[in-house]
């Protein structure tokens, strides 16, 4: 028979682990969903402000997938995609002309930020967060657009 102290503590040792992952794993869950954006809380400065947006982010290899979906203030639809990791390194993001990449570095386990480039050149900041309930997530971005101002926006999406 199997030493009963070996046992206890194997069992104790796969509990942390399995706590230790599932903290883990909620951690990313954040900002895990669909979330649609609240154009009525948003504010878009230049703007014009879309007419509606949806993301589905997915947790993916130590980061998010992120696909969005809407139309824009010119009535046309709009699509864009990207996958990055939180390493801070540069990764594809596609459908938006302004930007060609993205990198991501996670702050806490409510809160990321964002880099989005176009041909290596920083166009936006984005620091991202998630309310403490996790019904909201709020979208702060800074930079400069395609003409060369000044962008100033705030992004309010509610969960689905």
């Amino acid at each position: 028979m199997a030493n009963p102290g070996k046992r206890v503590l194997a069992v104790l040792s796969a509990l942390v682990l399995t706590l230790a992952l599932g903290a883990t794993a909620s951690a990313a869950d954040n900002w895990v969903g669909t979330w649609k954006l609240d154009v009525a809380k948003s504010t878009y400065s230049p703007g014009p402000a879309p007419q509606s947006n949806a993301a589905r982010l997915e947790a993916w290899e130590g980061g998010i997938k992120a696909t969005t979906d809407g139309v824009g203030a010119d009535g046309k639809p709009t699509h864009t995609e990207f996958a990055a990791k939180f390493d801070g390194k540069d990764y594809p993001y596609t459908g938006n002309p302004n930007i060609d990449t993205i990198s991501l570095k996670r702050i806490d386990d409510d809160t990321y930020e964002a880099v989005l480039k176009k041909q290596g050149k920083v166009t936006l900041t984005s620091r991202n967060v998630i309310s403490k309930d996790g019904k909201t997530r709020t979208q702060m971005q800074t930079g400069t657009d395609a003409q060369g101002r000044a962008v100033n926006n705030t992004l309010v999406w509610a969960r689905q």
